[in-house]
């Protein structure tokens, strides 16, 4: 690997966010100062096909990055805050039901976050 995807790599793995290429970009520019955009989009494209970043594409958002480990998401339809959530494995059912192997599976489910409830709650009482 080479030092950018090493260190992209490291930034996402370590990161308690869903990163977008924009905030990627921003974190290895402390380090890198002239590294540009391109290096990252084409570096987070590399370590994605290799299976070692996870994308988690929802629509009408912009792409945000995770590590590989087995987790699920819940995203806030309002916000588009994305929270890490362990569902039962459904890897076996899966099998079961596909007779046979599959890749991945990624389950994102969709809700208001408690946030975004409480705002709502707010403006429909003033």
């Amino acid at each position: 690997m080479t030092k950018y995807e090493v260190e992209i790599y490291n930034i996402i793995t370590t990161s308690t966010e869903h990163l977008t290429v924009e905030q990627i970009y921003t974190e290895l520019k402390r380090k890198y100062p002239g590294v540009v955009m391109a290096t990252v989009y084409n570096n987070v494209n590399k370590l994605w096909k290799a299976r070692l970043i996870r994308r988690i594409s929802v629509e009408n958002m912009q792409d945000r990055y995770d590590r590989v480990i087995q987790h699920d998401h819940l995203v806030c339809q309002m916000c588009g805050k994305l929270t890490d959530i362990l569902f039962e494995d459904l890897t076996d059912s899966l099998r079961g039901q596909m007779k046979g192997e599959f890749l991945s599976y990624d389950l994102k489910v969709f809700y208001i976050c408690p946030a975004c409830q409480e705002q709502e709650r707010k403006r429909k009482h003033t």
